[in-house]
């Protein structure tokens, strides 16, 4: 009888435990020597623990850097490795690649098809090109819409499985600002819950996805999955949205998995149309009609609010934007930035204070612009993000993020939050998007 097949499972703390949940979980045709992990801090070092990993695995999966890619293939003669996280643009990928059939060994991507989980409930999917593009304000809007139908909307997140205790973890359920502390959040898994729960909305999140659809479904009405980087769905969408970044034309064709989902897509989004050239627009339009010419083409802008604009007028501010869309998205700011330009404050460049984690993030990614990543994993990097901001000499600090890190952390100057709202300018309105996402999973609902 041959060997199973040895595997490597690269990934991000995500995607990675999904595709191992429903591929390579219990299946003696696969030996999983490890996960590698990148883009996120901390999360190397750990195990995918035994009651998560199954009866093959009694001592569970160890999580290496992937900085090791190459001498673990080696090492434990790996015979294929499977790529499982998402922001990547082509060159990125190719590069991966090449690293891993240069080790010797098969190089691999689970498709939809094989991680997808249906469900008997109606699911429609909000899922982005890239991320920052702007899913989440897309996904607050949809929620609003078919809540006012009297729907039950429970609403299900792409995993940020970065708990010390995954266990724990493998199945979140939110419902109340108490329960963020039950699971200690990170600041990047706060900023996504919180607005939903400020609406009443109930969020599910974890590790395992199919105990996580199983109790979804015994509260639901319609499921809405919302996206994580630019990633396609656990669940098979009956009816799929996707949102492209008109800041960054060509990279809803250039980014994996990011062409996948615009060529899912029944709606494509171009948001930030007024920051961006017509001929960014247009650029972007072309390309969804080249792969997706089904798809619809919706126009539309993401409006920054203040809830202290008095606070901003003619003073020096530090802007704190969401981690990953300045980090490993590629943006070198985002909606706290345009805010504080918007009403009249002068931007502090925060880079000389930066301390630990903070200063390392400018190190890794030097397209950062004059604003702060909400980075805060664990408690020593809140303690990075409280010194640096704290360090700064500016009047007020503009929370580009959605969490409230001021209840995470002391500031010693006042906080302006920052909100941003979906704003139809041409093509299907919100209304018009869920009045066809529930025709076509109108027999789910009867």
């Amino acid at each position: 009888m041959p060997r199973p097949r040895r595997v490597i499972i690269m990934g991000a703390g995500g995607r990675d435990f999904h595709n191992f949940n429903v591929v390579f979980r219990d299946n003696p045709e696969y030996e999983v020597v490890a996960f590698t992990a990148t883009q996120i801090p901390g999360i190397t070092g750990r195990r995918y623990p035994p009651e998560l990993a199954g009866k093959l695995y009694p001592n569970g999966i160890p999580i290496i850097s992937e900085r090791e890619l190459q001498k673990l293939v080696v090492e434990h003669a790996v015979d294929e490795v499977v790529l499982a996280y998402s922001d990547l643009l082509y060159n990125d990928v190719g590069r991966i690649l090449s690293t891993v059939l240069a080790s010797g060994a098969d190089f691999r991507i689970l498709g939809p098809r094989e991680t997808m989980l249906p469900s008997s409930k109606p699911v429609i999917a909000v899922t982005a090109v890239r991320t920052g593009a702007g899913k989440s304000t897309v996904s607050r809007a949809i929620v609003r819409e078919l809540r006012s139908r009297n729907l039950k909307v429970v609403v299900v997140r792409h995993p940020m499985a970065y708990a010390k205790d995954l266990v724990k973890a493998a199945v979140e359920r939110f419902e109340k600002p108490e329960d963020f502390d039950k699971y200690e959040l990170t600041i990047e898994e706060r900023e996504e819950y919180e607005p939903y729960l400020k609406m009443g909305v109930v969020v599910y999140a974890g590790v395992d996805y199919n105990r996580i659809l199983v109790e979804v479904e015994k509260e639901a009405d319609v499921i809405h999955w919302d996206g994580g980087n630019n990633d396609w769905p656990f669940f098979k969408p009956d009816y799929m949205i996707t949102v492209a970044d008109a800041m960054r034309p060509g990279h809803e064709i250039s980014s994996f998995p990011g062409e996948v989902n615009l060529r899912l897509a029944d709606v494509v989004i171009i948001t930030k149309v007024s920051q961006a050239s017509r001929e960014a627009v247009e650029t972007i339009r072309k390309n969804v009609l080249d792969v997706n010419p089904r798809a619809k083409i919706v126009l539309a802008d993401l409006e920054v609010t203040v809830d202290k604009p008095e606070l901003l007028s003619g003073k020096k501010a530090v802007v704190v934007e969401d981690s990953p869309t300045v980090t490993h998205g590629g943006l070198p700011y985002a909606a706290g930035y345009v805010a504080a330009k918007k009403y009249g404050a002068e931007i502090v460049d925060p880079k000389k204070h930066a301390v630990g984690i903070i200063k390392k993030m400018y190190e890794e990614y030097p397209h950062m612009g004059p604003v702060v990543p909400s980075t805060g994993y664990a408690l020593d990097q809140l303690k990075d993000l409280e010194k640096t901001l704290n360090s700064i000499e500016a009047d007020v600090v503009v929370l580009g993020t959605p969490a409230d890190i001021s209840k995470l952390i002391k500031i010693n100057k006042p906080v302006v939050r920052v909100s941003y709202e979906l704003k139809v300018i041409e093509g299907l309105t919100v209304k018009e998007m869920v009045d066809e996402f529930l025709e076509k999973a109108k027999e789910k609902l009867e």
